[in-house]
């Protein structure tokens, strides 16, 4: 995974790809300096895997932004689901197959310039029915997907603007 930080626009681009269905991934970037970054993230899916949701939860530092001029979206998933805490975030309604790439937009409120989020994907249980994979997906975005195992990747950041 890499990043660009352009100080100018306060936008963080992040691209990679994700290899493990076993695991969440938690990300650090060293930021310019804290505050406000539209985060435009990335990644493809080389899995076997079909990812239905996507979640992100931000450190203890660092909040979404949830206001009218700020994108939250998803070009892979049509809908998303924020806390009232602001300290996650859930794409879902849309899928990823392997070998495709996902998109996201947040702004992410860093209280400090080395902030860590952590990505989970959900992939439906291939025994399980549609009833079944739906009420869980519903179960996951009201109550977080339970953490698994972490891998963690800090991504440098190149610095523009």
């Amino acid at each position: 995974m890499a990043g660009v930080a352009d100080v100018r626009r306060r936008v963080l681009m992040i691209t990679g790809a994700i290899d493990t269905t076993d695991h969440d991934v938690s990300v650090s970037v060293n930021l310019p300096e804290p505050g406000r970054w539209q985060v435009i993230k990335s990644e493809t899916n080389l899995t076997d895997q079909t990812w239905v949701a996507m979640q992100v939860v931000t450190d203890e530092d660092s909040t979404f932004v949830n206001d009218p001029d700020t994108l939250v979206l998803s070009r892979q998933f049509s809908k998303s689901f924020m806390t009232p805490d602001q300290r996650r975030l859930t794409f879902y309604d849309g899928e990823v197959r392997p070998g495709e790439s996902v998109l996201k937009v947040y702004t992410l409120e860093a209280g400090g310039s080395k902030p860590t989020y952590a990505y989970s994907r959900y992939s439906p249980i291939a025994t399980d029915s549609a009833e079944q994979s739906q009420r869980t997906l519903e179960e996951m975005v009201t109550n977080g997907m339970q953490q698994r195992p972490v891998v963690e990747l800090i991504v440098p950041v190149t610095v523009i603007g």
